[in-house]
């Protein structure tokens, strides 16, 4: 019995540890490989008298008006009043390596007083990136998530009406030049940069490839990027997906970051607070007016008048002082939810304890 209960333990271990670990494609992407933004101008037809009103939407009109001329359409002298247009800017993200006429997603809003682009259908729309160049065309049904009814007495609106998808929208007609042997040495560059994070990745790839081709292969530059020396007889696409999948255990720093807004308040794992006493009160200060008619004594010959009174009582809350002292995450929070506080007396107390010096941690405000 006492074999199986240490096996039990043993695998339990194994198994958590095999949990925490992070392969090295998570943590970390191929310098050099990324995305490349596309912005087009278009036009949104064939909505139901909730696209843009030609009268103050000027660009819309000339838009319009454009798009007809160039389809043997005269309507210069002519004043449109039609509500089913709507001038809208297309973005997309054009992928690494994407080749000519493969298809992405792409993202309508709308750029005028339109109501909702709900049943609306993009037209011919060239999209162009950083350079000038047009990388992609978009065309087709726009699918909008969000609505918004209007009566005479209540407006009802649920999400955005005025921004939708297409999927597989655009059509790629030129590809971004470059590829694995156009961007020079490999390097893996960390999305959270930390010096023993990029000496773990490079202490796991060496060992790999020390057991598979016989060779160290990487080396860190500095605490972003890992130098990477290819073997000659693998592909880099290949070698690129093998070191992909080997798992490392990432370190975080201790960092603390409180959003204002919203009261949110995320503790890192590492986070310590030194031993410190705390007390948190609030004083309350309640003005109470209870005005009263004085009315004059019959035969008198006096007026009636208004006497104000005025009750002004304080009071604050009795807090005990509390000791907090964080070794680690669970003992941190533990400490917190004790003293019943809420996020925004969190964030109060956090930042008095970061001046105090008692934080070992950095204390990122938003």
């Amino acid at each position: 019995m006492m074999l199986r209960a240490i096996l039990f333990l043993l695998t339990v271990l194994v198994s958590l540890q095999s949990q925490a670990a992070t392969r090295i494609k998570d943590v970390a992407a191929v310098q050099g490989v990324r995305d490349n933004q596309l912005i087009g101008y278009g036009l949104v037809m064939g909505l139901q008298g909730t696209g843009d009103t030609l009268r103050n939407s000027q660009f819309t009109e000339q838009s319009l008006q454009s798009m007809l001329d160039r389809m043997g359409v005269n309507v210069r002298d002519i004043n449109l009043r039609t509500r089913n247009v709507a001038a809208v800017i297309v973005t997309a993200d054009l992928p690494a390596f994407v080749g000519s006429g493969s298809r992405i997603d792409v993202t309508v809003t709308s750029m005028g007083d339109a109501t909702s682009l709900k049943g609306g259908t993009l037209m011919l729309t060239a999209l162009q990136g950083g350079d000038g160049q047009v990388y992609a065309v978009a065309q087709g049904a726009i699918a909008v998530s969000g609505f918004s009814a209007q009566g005479q007495a209540e407006t009802l609106t649920s999400g955005v009406a005025t921004a939708g998808r297409i999927p597989n929208g655009a059509l790629i007609e030129r590809e971004v030049q470059g590829g694995f042997n156009a961007m020079g040495p490999l390097a893996f560059e960390l999305k959270n940069p930390d010096y023993k994070t990029a000496t773990l990745i490079t202490d796991a790839i060496n060992l790999y490839t020390q057991q598979r081709y016989g060779v160290r292969v990487a080396s860190p530059r500095d605490f972003r990027t890992v130098l990477l020396q290819k073997p000659k007889n693998v592909a880099a696409t290949r070698f690129i997906a093998e070191l992909g999948d080997l798992e490392i255990r990432p370190d975080t720093p201790a960092r603390i970051v409180v959003d204002q807004r919203t009261g949110t308040v995320v503790i890192g794992k590492n986070v310590q607070i030194s031993t410190v006493a705390i007390t948190h009160g609030a004083l309350t200060i309640r003005v109470t007016e209870t005005p009263e008619v004085s009315q004059p004594d019959p035969f008198s010959m006096g007026q009636t008048v208004v006497v104000p009174r005025t009750q002004i009582t304080a009071a604050e809350e009795r807090v005990p002082l509390a000791i907090v002292r964080g070794a680690d995450l669970q003992t941190l929070v533990k400490g917190l939810n004790q003293m019943g506080l809420k996020p925004s007396d969190v964030i109060a107390i956090l930042q008095a304890v970061k001046t105090a010096g008692a934080l070992q941690a950095e204390l990122v405000i938003q």
